[in-house]
């Protein structure tokens, strides 16, 4: 089954702490820092990601681009995020097609709910992303992460040798 996730940008932003501290002095770095984060996490979990953010207010605008592999949009004039994420909604509808959309705009959440999508409160995308990064931590560095085999710490230098030689036959 293919699965997209939709983001709502500046919402996500506003949720997650850190980037909400960064937003105040830097936007445009916490827009950076999102779709960084957005793009490893589209990567590591196969997910199709679009970024939406909401240019209601700039004339003009509406433009889609590439970063990173991650689709980010940016809304028309006189066309907010919501209006924008529930065309996605619908155009991406299909058979075989899961979709996710990551707000904690309850009112955007219940009518794409009411569209066949699925919703991720702005927390639960945090968690799952921080959790994908620990994860691709363990598999670059497993030394560094908790043992695979409890039971190794507890066996004496010599006795480790001993298992080496059988498994390689000696």
């Amino acid at each position: 089954m293919e699965q997209f996730l939709i983001v709502d940008g500046y919402n996500i932003i506003g949720a997650w702490p850190e980037l909400s501290k960064l937003k105040d002095t830097d936007l445009e770095g916490a827009r950076d820092q999102l779709i960084h984060m957005l793009a490893e996490y589209q990567s590591y979990s196969g997910m199709k990601v679009y970024l939406v953010f909401d240019a209601y207010m700039v004339p003009g605008l509406g433009k889609k681009y590439v970063q990173s592999k991650l689709i980010v949009l940016y809304t028309k004039e006189k066309e907010t995020a919501d209006e924008r994420i529930e065309r996605l909604v619908t155009n991406l509808m299909g058979r075989r097609k899961q979709i996710y959309v990551a707000t904690s705009d309850m009112i955007e959440q219940h009518v794409i709910f009411g569209k066949g999508a699925l919703r991720m409160p702005a927390g639960e995308l945090l968690v799952k992303i921080k959790q994908n990064r620990k994860e691709v931590r363990e598999r670059i560095h497993p030394e560094s992460s908790s043992k695979r085999n409890p039971f190794e710490s507890k066996l004496s230098h010599e006795l480790k040798e001993q298992f080496e030689r059988w498994r390689r036959g000696e």
